[in-house]
């Protein structure tokens, strides 16, 4: 099997760091090029602990994609700059998987028709979590029988979004399933403004940021007659989750658009079909 060439977007991250060092492990996998804010033109051996064969750094994801010939892109940046990577990648023929949430409609929509155009995949998930997939899943059926539901994302300090892509992306399934419905009083007011936590569709979406924390998501239904319902989320070791990103990746370069999405093979791909997280995963066919 030849081996896979990868380059990794904020490869000096926390998350990046760790999708490195799963790709260093990986049989058959190879970094081939790094892009990062700083260090333009330097080994990454000197600017981090990488010890594998020698990478360059570069900030233009152009001039990493003319100078390092590649089949998969990680992403595991910011949405402004992971938007302009995951196109400029498929602009090169080069198959984006994206860690990177808080994309714009219209954003993904420009990822489908460039993906289309060009006739390879683009993996765009905000959780590669088996047990956040299966959440999400979960608090969508019971969201037809609940309605009254707030959510809860609890993550480290150092996290800059609120609320979390996983939140958001929870939320917008419940929508799906969910009757139209304000949560809380009709004459409800905050005596502190955000009290009540994001609004989304009548829905509240509560952040909280605390040092100790990895990534934590609950969702809480309420029913009448005191019946409720807690459904949880733990993330405990972030290389455990992108174990599931580089299946994903080892998956992504037999992708085309003639293939349905589920024929791709891999829980990774089929987890991501489940919770219709991809922007576009070739679904063409």
């Amino acid at each position: 099997m030849d081996d896979i060439r990868i380059i990794v977007a904020g490869a000096r991250g926390k998350m990046g760091s760790e999708a490195v060092r799963l790709i260093e492990r990986t049989e058959h996998f190879k970094l081939v090029g790094v892009v990062d804010r700083t260090f333009d033109g330097k080994l990454f051996n000197d600017v981090s602990d990488y010890n594998g064969e020698p990478v360059r750094v570069y900030t233009d994801p152009e001039a990493c994609l003319e100078n390092c010939p590649a089949d998969v892109w990680i992403d595991l940046t910011v949405p402004k700059a992971g938007f302009l990577h995951a196109k400029t990648a498929l602009a090169h023929g080069v198959r984006p998987v994206v860690g990177t949430t808080g994309f714009t409609d219209a954003e993904l929509e420009e990822l489908k028709a460039v993906s289309a155009q060009k006739g390879i995949g683009c993996i765009i998930a905000p959780n590669f979590a088996i047990g956040a997939v299966l959440m999400m899943k979960f608090a969508q059926m019971a969201a037809k029988y609940f309605p009254d539901v707030e959510i809860i994302e609890l993550h480290h300090d150092r996290k800059k979004d609120a609320p979390s892509g996983t939140s958001v992306k929870t939320a917008q399934m419940i929508s799906e399933a969910r009757r139209k419905k304000t949560q809380g009083h009709p004459d409800e007011k905050e005596t502190l403004q955000g009290a009540r936590g994001a609004d989304f569709e009548g829905m509240h979406i509560h952040s909280v940021r605390l040092p100790g924390l990895v990534a934590h998501q609950e969702v809480l239904f309420g029913g009448d007659r005191g019946i409720r319902m807690k459904k949880k989320h733990y993330k405990v070791q972030g290389a455990r989750i992108l174990k599931a990103c580089i299946s994903t990746a080892s998956a992504c370069p037999a992708l085309s658009p003639t293939r349905k999405c589920c024929s791709a093979g891999t829980a990774s791909c089929l987890r991501s079909v489940m919770t219709r997280w991809i922007a576009h995963l070739s679904c063409q066919g």
